[in-house]
């Protein structure tokens, strides 16, 4: 079920809709976390998060901890921009469906991954220009204090380019 932020004196509808996810797989409160206090410093509405499973409930942003794939699609679909964990999912899909995307991958120094592979993901897609990444909440405060300035990238298909596909059929032909 959908959680809805209490409403508060004063809160705006931003220019852009936000969706923010922090993947299945495990908690990522840092990343909830800032989204609820910049919402909340910013008096902003109009933000939906999903957040995974975790103790720790958001009080300006509305949230549900899972969502079914065909609402996780329509949300995704429905926003401006897209807010994630460096996960692939999400990624992918934000450059199928050319949506700006910000990442701010989980750090297995904190606790949140078992290995540092979302930040070697979000390094190689930044340097090919795929990706938004911030490095921790302030760079993600920056960020978000920007968002007029994302634009979508170059789109993607939804399937593997046929030179591999050729190449796997050939090595498994083998």
């Amino acid at each position: 079920m959908i959680q809805h932020a209490t409403e508060k004196d004063g809160v705006q509808t931003p220019k852009k809709r936000i969706f923010v996810t922090v993947g299945t797989d495990l908690p990522f409160d840092r990343l909830a976390k800032a989204i609820d206090d910049w919402a909340r410093e910013n008096k902003l509405g109009g933000i939906f998060a999903q957040i995974g499973e975790t103790n720790w409930k958001p009080s300006y942003i509305s949230y549900q901890n899972f969502l079914e794939p065909p609402v996780f699609k329509n949300e995704f679909l429905n926003a401006d921009i897209i807010v994630s964990h460096a996960g692939m999912g999400t990624i992918l899909s934000s450059l199928q469906y050319q949506k700006p995307l910000i990442v701010m991958p989980r750090k297995a120094s904190l606790g949140e991954h078992r290995n540092e592979h979302q930040l070697a993901t979000a390094k190689h897609l930044q340097k090919l220009n795929k990706i938004n990444v911030a490095s921790d909440e302030n760079e993600l405060l920056e960020m978000l204090s920007n968002l007029d300035s994302f634009e979508t990238r170059e789109p993607i298909g939804p399937y593997a380019h046929p030179n591999l596909t050729d190449t796997l059929r050939q090595f498994i032909a083998q």
